[in-house]
């Protein structure tokens, strides 16, 4: 729920790629056989890596063109210095901002809703 409410948020600001780019990086990273790492890291440099990507993500000239550089033959950390780089753009600056949001306080009131019910079975 915490997720979902935090994509509503960079939805309403215009930046869930990052959100969606670290997620497909996660998922990478878990992947086991060469063919899908290929198939995988391919679909991620076209989202939100290459310019004009339909999802393209603010990170830095040197680690776009790093990656641009290694994408014909990805390794599972590829990916790493750009999702650290988006990481920190989320940790840094959209994240203090959901927790100022309403969206995040209706999560919050939403659960402590729930939890008091739970404590209060007669309710």
């Amino acid at each position: 729920e915490g997720l979902a409410a935090f994509r509503t948020f960079l939805k309403s600001e215009f930046s869930e790629e990052n959100v969606e780019f670290w997620l497909a990086c996660e998922d990478f990273k878990k992947t086991k056989s060469s063919t899908k790492i290929a198939l995988k890291a391919q679909k991620i440099y076209s989202d939100f890596i290459q310019a004009d990507a339909p999802k393209e993500i603010n990170i830095d000239f040197h680690t776009k063109n790093d990656i641009s550089q290694n994408i014909s033959e990805p390794t599972l950390s590829c990916f790493d210095a750009a999702q650290s780089s988006i990481y920190c753009l989320m940790a840094k600056d959209s994240f203090p901002r959901f927790l100022r949001s309403e969206v995040y306080k209706e999560l919050v009131r939403k659960h402590q809703d729930r939890n008091q019910k739970r404590w209060l079975p007669f309710l």
